[in-house]
Order: structure tokens, then C-alpha cells, then sequence
């Protein structure tokens, strides 16, 4: 406790440093004022023979605590006008955050099986294990996104919205695991259009919805929307929902909401698995991905198109969206200084009562 008391008395800064001057006055002042005090004629015996051996007062004993009490509290006062503050140090974080739409296909085609680290996983297996990791991190190549605001479109049929925009990594995550491919036939499909759509304005509300707020005063006015980001991600063209790709891409770039989109298993056959009596068979499949239609989405709102037909490559093609869409996140140290000068002014205030009362009352000099 005593070792806390002494670090902070050690962080202690003096604002008016020109009351020490004062203070290193009060010494001499208090030798001229004892001078003067034992000068002044006083009313006396003619003899003070005899009276050592008297016993001395309680009274008499403490005839020196008024002067003592008002000259503290006169020291007291003087600290006070130094205007002592603690300083209190505090960490501001400013972020432009990147506004990223994770746009997941789900549709029946993406149980077919690709490569991932040698062996054969379904293509929205790999798909949430790279999505993890770019929230996450990996501690290689991809660094995580805590600074972001990210949400999840998913898309077969029919378009929803399975997470909206948050600044969660570790929730948006367990989102992306517990996303299923499209089972029932009436489900099944390729909706690119709607759920480009729907992420674009899913991205332009939240932009609205931040301004609309920070204008409020209700959020904090450090977090600003750096840029505008839709990750599309399919296997198939375009065969459901009402929205036409090319249209909701436009619509994007008007919103300035740059697309990037990612053919998976385009360019490569993937496989089936199929059992039959004698066993598990694997069937290549061919790839029905329409890179024309998911490169011009991308040269429309200023972004890229990417194949990915293997684990390795769709890592690293998100590993090209982290290094290009980066946030900034500025920290700033600085010292918010509280005055403290009641402390001392108050104790100098009580002391120096206490010394006139004292002085005044049971303490008073008669002689």
C-alpha cells in the first residue's frame, strides 16, 4: 500500500510551480514573526525563582500547537496553489474499418468433393475452413480481421442474410460452421444475382445507418467505413432468384462497393462420390462456373476475378483480398491530468482552523 501511495505521489505534476516560492518564504517568515513574539513586553513575575519545581499543565505542555497547527496549515495551502495533478494515462483508437460482405454459395453443388491438403473435402468444407481462418487469422498468410465490419449472405435458391454486418470475428465464425447446403429440391439453385443484391444493400444500410448515428451522437466517431467489400463466392452461373448478376453489379459500383469474385473449381473437374455395391466410387464432375459473368461483375465495380480449384489456391486467393482491403487502426497514448489540489487545501484549511480555535479558546496565551 505504501509502495502504491509513493508511485503515485511520483506521478504527480505541479502546474503552478511558482507557489514553491511562496512555500520557501513561510521559513524566514516564521523566524522573523518568533523574533518579534519573544520581543514583545509581557507582564511578568520578579522572580521566576521556585517555579521549575512547579508541575507542568497538560495546558502547558501543548501551548506550542496553535502556531504549529496554523503554520502546517498555512504550508498546506501554499502546496495547494502548486495545483498538483495526477496523471491518468489513456489509450484512444481511431479505426477506418473495411465493410466486407461474405457472399457464400450453398447450393447442392458445393457437396462435391476438391483436394485440400491431399486429401478430398466437399468444396463448403474448404470454403469454412479458409473463411476462419481470414477472420481468425492463421499466423502465415492470412492476419485476421478483428478491426472489420463483416457479415455473411448466404445463397441457393433464395438469398438471406445469416449474419448481418458486426465487428465479431469469433461469432461470425461459428456462423460460417453451421452453414448447410441447400438438401431440398425446391431449395436447390443458384441465386448470384439476389445475393449480390442483397449484400449491396445490406452494405450501403449499414454505411447510412453509421452516419445516421454517429450524427446522433450515439456511436463512436472514431469508426469510419475505409471501404466497401463483397467477397462472391459460387460454383455454378446464375439459374434462380430475380435479380440479374450484371444489374446488382451495377448497382453495386454506384453505392461504390467494390466486388471481388471467386470461381470455385472453375477451371478444374471436381468429384462425386457415389456408393454402389461395390463400394464408394469417385465421378468427375466438370465444372459449370461462369467466369464471364463473375468477371465483368468484378471489372464493373472495380474489382478482381480469382479461379480457385484447389484448397491451396482459393487460401491464397483470399490471402490477395487480406493483403489488398486492408484497415487501419490508429493508436493513440496520452495523459488526461485530474487536479488534486482540494486534498492539501482542505487539510491546509482544517489546520489552520484548528490553530485559531485552539489559540483562541483553551491554548490562548494570558502572559
Amino acid at each position: 500500500m505504501l509502495s502504491s501511495w509513493f508511485d503515485s505521489l511520483m506521478q504527480v505534476r505541479w502546474e503552478s510551480r511558482w507557489a514553491f516560492v511562496m512555500l520557501l518564504l513561510l521559513a524566514p517568515l516564521w523566524v522573523v514573526i518568533a523574533r518579534f513574539a519573544r520581543r514583545a513586553p509581557r507582564g511578568g513575575l520578579s522572580s521566576a525563582a521556585g517555579l521549575e519545581a512547579l508541575p507542568r499543565t497538560l495546558r502547558q505542555r501543548l501551548i506550542w500547537l496553535p502556531g504549529t497547527a496554523c503554520w502546517l496549515g498555512l504550508a498546506l495551502l501554499t502546496v495547494a496553489l502548486g495545483r498538483p495533478q495526477l496523471g491518468i494515462g489513456r489509450v484512444e483508437t481511431s479505426s477506418e474499418a473495411v465493410a466486407i460482405q461474405l457472399v457464400i454459395d450453398r447450393s447442392g453443388s458445393m457437396n462435391q468433393y476438391m483436394e485440400v491438403d491431399g486429401a478430398l473435402r466437399t468444396r463448403i468444407d474448404a470454403v469454412k475452413s479458409v473463411l476462419r481462418d481470414f477472420l481468425l487469422g492463421d499466423g502465415d498468410q492470412l492476419t485476421g480481421r478483428p478491426s472489420d465490419l463483416v457479415g455473411l449472405i448466404t445463397f441457393a435458391r433464395f438469398a438471406e442474410t445469416a449474419c448481418p454486418v458486426v465487428r465479431d470475428p469469433q461469432t461470425l465464425t461459428s456462423l460460417i460452421e453451421a452453414v448447410n447446403t441447400a438438401q431440398a429440391r425446391y431449395e436447390d439453385g443458384t441465386a448470384i444475382g439476389d445475393g449480390l443484391a442483397l449484400a449491396a444493400a445490406r452494405l450501403k444500410r449499414t454505411e447510412d445507418e453509421l452516419a445516421n448515428r454517429r450524427r446522433a451522437g450515439t456511436t463512436e466517431p472514431e469508426l469510419t467505413i475505409k471501404s466497401k467489400v463483397i467477397v462472391l463466392l459460387t460454383d455454378g452461373d446464375n439459374n434462380a432468384g430475380e435479380a440479374d448478376p450484371i444489374e446488382a453489379a451495377q448497382l453495386a459500383a454506384e453505392w461504390g462497393i467494390k466486388v471481388y469474385t471467386i470461381g470455385i473449381g472453375a477451371g478444374a473437374d471436381s468429384y462425386q462420390i457415389i456408393r454402389t455395391p461395390l463400394g464408394e466410387q469417385r465421378v468427375r464432375v466438370p465444372s459449370n462456373v461462369d467466369e464471364g459473368a463473375l468477371k465483368q461483375i468484378a471489372e464493373i465495380t472495380g474489382g478482381s476475378y480469382h479461379r480457385a480449384q484447389d484448397g491451396e489456391s482459393l487460401r491464397q486467393v483470399y490471402a490477395q483480398i487480406d493483403r489488398l482491403e486492408k484497415s487501419s487502426v490508429n493508436t493513440v497514448e496520452y495523459t488526461d491530468w485530474q487536479e488534486k489540489f482540494i486534498f492539501p487545501a482542505a487539510a491546509g484549511a482544517m489546520f489552520l482552523v484548528l490553530g485559531l480555535l485552539l489559540n483562541a479558546t483553551w491554548l490562548r496565551r494570558t502572559f
